[in-house]
């Protein structure tokens, strides 16, 4: 099979990243995606789940159900975005992890950038 060249779309102008958490609750999800958007942290905040987790803690394997927040804001938001999902987060040990938005539509990600605090 022949290859076919395809134009390489561009970077974002921007850097944009999301961000993921989970907590216990329903209630929580909510508080810290309404949190993060009421403080221009984050451009939005999407509430998944319940879902299962199974994971290791203090030496013994749990499952516990769950709620995801997926949060989009820019790579220099981040750590006050970070910040604050630790300082309200229910959790000893928050998942807190930021993936990097490698290519997205050019609107949304000016969005993002626009909605999110210097």
């Amino acid at each position: 099979m022949a290859s076919v060249d395809r134009p390489v779309p561009e970077p974002p102008a921007v850097a944009v990243v999301t961000v993921a958490t989970t907590v216990d609750s329903a209630e929580a999800a909510h508080a810290l995606a309404r949190d993060a958007v009421e403080s221009r942290t984050a451009a939005c905040a999407q509430v998944l789940g319940p879902v299962t987790s199974v994971y290791r803690w203090r030496g013994e394997v749990e499952t516990a159900r769950e709620w995801q927040v997926l949060f989009k804001t820019t790579a220099a938001g981040y750590p006050a975005l970070a910040a604050r999902l630790a300082a309200g987060h229910p959790y000893d040990t928050p998942e807190i992890i930021a993936t990097p938005v490698v290519h997205g539509s050019a609107d949304y990600l000016a969005w993002v950038a626009a909605e999110v605090a210097p």
